[in-house]
Order: C-alpha cells, then structure tokens, then sequence
C-alpha cells in the first residue's frame, strides 16, 4: 500500500482538534516533502524520523518520493510530537507494518535518532480534550507523556519507550519481528492504570508566621470566599511569608479542578506528578510584560494567571509591575477566563485564581513605621501609590496592613495557628456557601447578591452609610457585600449582620484611591 493515515492531535489553548498524518510513497525522484502548516520543529522531523528508522534497524524507502500532509491544512502544528505518526505512516505506506491495525489508535511522540520516545507537552490536555468531547481512543505516548494521559479517569493509554516497541504491535500477521541490540525491554510497552489522589497535599505552614493577627484573618477570609487579597506593609513585615503559605489555607483539590490546572502546566510543559493535586502558587518577577502574565505567542501559550489556574497568583511589589500588565488581569479577575487573539488564530486559557498581592506604603517603605522615619515626600508617595488604578483596586477585595513587629514581640511571640486548622474552618465555611448558592461567595453576580447575602435591616443601613461617606462604587459595594457574606459563613450564621459588614468595611480602608 502506498498510502497510510495515522492519526493524531495538535494543540490549540487547551483544545486537541484531531490532525490527520496522511503519507504516501510514489516513484519518481527521491525526496521527502512535509506539507500542511507546519513549524521549524515539525519539518525538522523528516532528519530525526529517517534516522530512527534507520538506527533501529527499519527500512527506509530511499528510492520514493515520500510525500507527508498534516490535514487539515489550516491547523497549526508544532513541536517533535509528529515525529512518531510521521514514522508509522512510512512503515504503513512500505507495507512494513499493517495499516490497518493502526484505527481506533491516535499517536504522538518526538523520535531520538536512535529510535527513543521523548515526551511531548501537553499530553495531558490532549487526555483531557478527548474525554470532555467523549472521544473513544487508545492513546500511545512517550514515557512521562503518557503518565500525565493516564491521570484522566477512563483513557486508554499506552506508553512506548522505543519506536520497535510501537512497531511490533502492528506487524502484519507472519512477519519477522525486527531486532535491535538497543531497543527498550519488554517493559517497553504497556496499558497504564490512572495515579491515585494524594491524600494530602504538602504546603508551607502558617505557624511560622509570628504575630500578623489582622493578615492572618484576612488571609482565611479570602481563602473561604475566593477573594483576592492586597497587603502593605513595610520591608520584612512577612507579606511574602503569609503569601506563600495562602495555597495551604484552601481546601483540597477536587479531581476536575486538579486535572484542569495540571492541563495546564502540562500545555507549557511544567507538569509534575510530584505536584499533583497541589493547588500552584505562580509568582512571577515584576519585571514580567503582560504578555507573560496574560498569555500569548505565536502559537497562543498559557501565561502566569492560567498556570495559577485553581492555585494562588502572588505579585510581591505590585507598583513595580508594567502598568499595562496590571490593567491586563482587569478581565481575568472578574470572568476567571482569558482570550488571546491575535490575526491568525484565537486561543482561550482558564484562568481562575485567587490574586494575592503585596507592596510598600511608599517608595522607601516605611510610610507610617514607628520604628523608622519615612524619608518621602508626599508627592512621592500619591505618585507611588498611584501606579496602581482605581479600577483594578476595586477589583481587590481585601486591604490589609501588615505592621513590622517589634523585635522583643518577635522573638518572645509563639508559634501561630496551624494551616490545618485554619484549613478546615475555611472547607466548613466554603460548603456553607457551595450548599446555598453552588458557587464561591466571590462569584456572586447580579441578583444572585442580593439573594444570598441575606442582609439584616440594621446591616443594610450601616453600609449604605458606609458606602456614601466614603464614595464606593458600585463595584466595591458588591465586593464588600460579598467579603459580609464570607465573615458570615465563617461565623456559622445563616444572615449578615452589622458586625459582619463592619469588618469588611475596614478591609477597604487601607489605600486612599477612588473606590477603595
């Protein structure tokens, strides 16, 4: 036969549309030609493919004019990961192997030159695409690609170590196995069986933050709301401590949202089975543009706020970021998505995290210290400050001033609250709200707010005094009904009340800006 398809999948944001490997053996004069919208890495495939095939003691018809199309035709594809279908629609198309034991089977691999499977990224979101579209497959992959497959309930994975391990399995009936001293053992090939959940997720623990009383509640109020969260404070008051211990203060990941974000990581080829199930805390430098933050490229890759997709994003010194990448998380933070869109194609990459910022008072940091003067004028701090917009301001939820603590407070204080206490009045408070309204307190909208806070008369005059004296908008009205609520449930009462709302009023009051 002297024409073959195999199938496999590209990748297009965390979508897997079907792509079709057709190759075909003619005569005439000797070439080899890939066609069908195909990056650098996927035309250098025909060296690596000729290589392996020769290397593991394959035959590779140099005397036709090898013809390869990847349809359809307007799909971009990159990456090794058609090294291994290319390879197979040769040995199809020159009878070495029977084409048609190939159906129901969908490949992807990058080829070594002596014949080895190398992972490819993204595998994961491929297992995942499937199963979301209901697609009935036997997935052969990579070692470590096909681990990552495997972690999807239901998917038929198979993992090969070397291309002789994939070719055996498709040998026309009575033909010779092919040898070679250096293919992978018997172990080569194998059904694999989806990992188990960690039992527990291992985090940095919130004990060792001494003091930081006012942080730490706010800290466990974002936490069971899904709020965001910004802190200020001067140099080495513990924000980034406190940060960097928030993803252990959420409840356990459930298995949808522990593949999602893990699809994720595996898109941008960060995936790692010892961080499964771990919610991620992404925390990048704040010198990153907004197209590392949002996302983008050609082709369209997931950025920082969708790697921190159901984890934590932690931006330390906010004022310093690029204003336009701060604008750019405006969207994101109210609709949990991000489009990227560009000419030739458009992408979308989930992106629902919880934002929890930090920054100095000032420039020098020690704005309101008493332990050292500031040495700002005033202008310096309005224009510091005012790096940061209104608009996204109100799309933070919590304020929250972290003071340095006096040395002798520091070193006599004890151990704080462990994580894990906290993390379980947090998952109460959490179900309280799943229980009523099917969603986090955070993702309230509309008429949903004025239905579920469920405010007492008194609490509903006190923040509309609130809100006239000290000029919100309508937006930060709702997120301080919304911040009431969270109190609320952590309190274990069924209404809103004054003290509830009086709270959350006082997380709004740190920064002097529109709105906040």
């Amino acid at each position: 036969m002297s024409l073959a398809l195999v199938q496999s999948r590209a990748l297009l944001g965390l979508q897997a549309p079907s792509v079709t490997v057709e190759v075909h053996l003619a005569n005439g004069l000797p070439s080899f030609t890939l066609v069908g919208l195909a990056d650098v890495e996927v035309k250098e495939a025909r060296e690596r493919v000729r290589s392996a095939l020769q290397n593991a003691g394959l035959e590779f018809p140099h005397n036709k004019r090898i013809t390869v199309n990847l349809a359809p035709a307007d799909l971009p594809k990159d990456s090794g990961r058609f090294d291994l279908p290319i390879a197979l629609g040769i040995l199809a198309a020159s009878g070495q192997i029977d084409a048609s034991r190939l159906a129901g089977h969908e490949f992807a691999g990058e080829l070594s030159l002596s014949g080895q499977l190398r992972p490819v990224r993204g595998a994961l979101a491929t297992s995942l695409a499937l199963r979301a579209h209901q697609v009935a497959v036997r997935l052969v992959l990579p070692p470590g690609s096909a681990e990552e497959a495997a972690l999807v309930p239901g998917a038929q994975v198979y993992r090969a170590r070397h291309l002789l391990d994939v070719v055996r399995h498709f040998l026309p009936a009575g033909a010779q196995e092919p040898i070679d001293d250096n293919a992978a053992d018997d172990d080569g090939w194998c059904l694999l069986q989806p990992a188990p959940m960690a039992t527990q997720a291992v985090y940095a623990d919130l004990s060792d933050v001494k003091g930081q009383v006012v942080a730490k509640r706010a800290l466990e109020i974002a936490a069971a709301g899904g709020h965001s969260l910004l802190m200020m404070g001067p140099p080495g008051s513990g924000k980034s401590m406190l940060a960097q211990r928030f993803a252990g203060l959420l409840p356990a990941m459930t298995l949808e949202e522990a593949l999602e974000s893990a699809a994720v990581a595996s898109l941008a080829g960060r995936f790692s089975a010892a961080q499964w199930a771990q919610r991620p805390t992404s925390q990048p430098h704040h010198t990153a543009s907004a197209v590392a933050l949002v996302g983008g490229g050609s082709p369209p890759q997931p950025g920082e706020i969708s790697l921190a997709h159901h984890g934590v994003l932690f931006l330390d010194e906010l004022p310093e970021f690029p204003r336009a990448a701060l604008e750019a998380l405006r969207e994101p933070l109210e609709t949990g998505r991000i489009t990227i869109a560009r000419a030739a194609r458009r992408a979308e990459f989930p992106a629902c995290f919880q934002m929890v910022a930090a920054m100095n008072p000032c420039p020098c940091g020690f704005l309101g210290s008493a332990q050292r003067a500031c040495r700002c004028t005033p202008d310096q701090v309005a224009r510091y400050q005012g790096k940061l917009s209104g608009p996204l301001l109100d799309r933070i939820d919590l304020h929250v001033e972290v003071p340095a603590l006096p040395a002798n407070d520091l070193l006599d204080a004890p151990a704080g609250e462990a994580s894990a206490d906290v993390r379980e009045r947090v998952a109460r408070a959490r179900q309280a709200a799943m229980a009523r309204q099917g969603k986090s307190n955070q993702a309230l909208q509309g008429q949903e707010i004025d239905t579920h806070t469920a405010l007492e008369p008194a609490a509903t005059q006190f923040l509309q005094t609130a809100a006239a004296r000290l000029g919100w908008s309508a937006r930060s009205t709702h997120r301080t009904l919304k911040v009431a609520r969270t109190i609320a449930d952590l309190a274990g009462a069924t209404s809103t009340q004054v003290a509830h709302v009086a709270e959350a009023v006082q997380y709004r009051r740190v920064l002097r800006s529109p709105g906040a």
